[in-house]
């Protein structure tokens, strides 16, 4: 329903392989969870991802 609507899909809770594979396979556009990465502070968030 989301995709006939032109909306972007997010899947939250994600921890397995096996959930990212199906999710993509299903057409989800984004994913977050675990399986990426435990939360983080916004120091570490910045220093990991290099935003700025």
């Amino acid at each position: 329903m989301a995709k006939k609507m032109k909306l972007l899909t997010v899947a939250e809770g994600v921890e397995t392989e096996e959930q990212v594979e199906y999710l993509k396979a299903v057409g989800c556009d984004i994913f977050q969870g675990y399986y990426f990465s435990k939360p983080l502070p916004v120091n570490e968030f910045e220093e990991k991802y290099k935003l700025y």
